[in-house]
């Protein structure tokens, strides 16, 4: 029969795919992980791993195994939260995965009053402008630039539109060709994400809609937002990040992008007191700067 320890085990492993950083997760020897996998595909007589040079690899067997075994794990974790340590301060982590813009800008910012009155609880941000994946053991909650499909295994709300502008220094437009149409874009150096990267059909838009090929390219809103400060270029930054940097104006102030952020909790976790309380920061948070963030 498997217990619980055993899926716990099996966990750490498909999440890093390394013995090694598996045993730092567990607290563990490397070679008491392999052993516990090893007993475990003995008691199911199937392989769940395979391992390659690249690290072990998630069997087809492994990865039938992977959301039951979620399920024993989120569900042990809420019994513990709900029992063990109602009444009391929040301890644990929580992990966040959300697009750069919003964890950078938006959600650290506002994390100080809850650490103070929460010093055991630890609070990781996980950022990427991309697909985020949905599968519970890569976050607690999430900020998503899409609305998820998956609506059996995760609770979603819309937080809040958010617009995007396009920016550029007052030099940089002293010194370029003038601007009166999308079309004179053509003549200028245009900022923005990495195209072969952009999987999102809203800042997907953003890019289709510029007349010229992206010449300064990132994965990341921070570097576009200081290149186009630095008089690079031009660039879609988002209103709640360009409005408060007194370099930037607005390029064709009339063309405005619209996108949209969702929270979204796996039905596992929904329940767990810090998971929720991380919520309530990015609701607040989300309610106190809509104007702002919203247009």
């Amino acid at each position: 029969m498997i217990s619980a320890d055993d899926l716990r085990y099996f966990l750490a492993v498909a999440k890093h795919r390394r013995l090694n950083l598996a045993a730092d997760e567990l607290r563990v020897d490397h070679t008491t992980v392999g052993r516990r996998i090893s007993s475990l595909e003995h008691s199911l007589g199937q392989r769940l791993f395979d391992r390659t040079s690249q690290g072990w690899e998630l069997t087809p067997s492994g990865g039938l195994l992977v959301e039951p075994a979620e399920s024993v794990a989120a569900a042990l974790v809420s019994a513990h939260d709900a029992i063990g340590r109602r009444g009391t301060l929040l301890h644990g982590r929580v992990r966040v995965a959300c697009p750069d813009g919003f964890g950078a800008f938006l959600l650290a910012p506002a994390l100080g009053a809850l650490r103070r009155a929460n010093p055991d609880l630890t609070v990781e941000i996980i950022t990427a402008t991309s697909h985020l994946p949905l599968t519970i053991r890569d976050f607690d909650l999430a900020v998503t630039l899409e609305e998820p499909t998956d609506s059996a295994r995760v609770i979603k709300r819309h937080l809040t539109p958010f617009v995007l502008r396009l920016y550029a220094t007052k030099a940089y437009l002293r010194d370029a060709p003038p601007i009166r149409s999308v079309d004179d874009l053509a003549r200028h150096t245009l900022i923005w994400y990495v195209d072969r990267l952009m999987d999102v059909a809203s800042l997907r838009a953003v890019h289709d809609a510029l007349p010229v090929s992206v010449r300064v390219q990132s994965t990341n809103i921070t570097a576009i937002w200081q290149a186009a400060a630095a008089g690079v270029g031009i660039a879609p930054i988002p209103q709640f990040i360009a409005s408060k940097d007194s370099r930037l104006v607005h390029v064709l102030p009339d063309l405005v992008f619209t996108s949209d952020y969702w929270l979204v909790l796996p039905r596992e976790h929904a329940y767990l007191a810090r998971a929720q309380a991380v919520a309530r920061v990015i609701e607040s948070l989300v309610d106190e700067r809509r104007q702002e963030i919203s247009g």
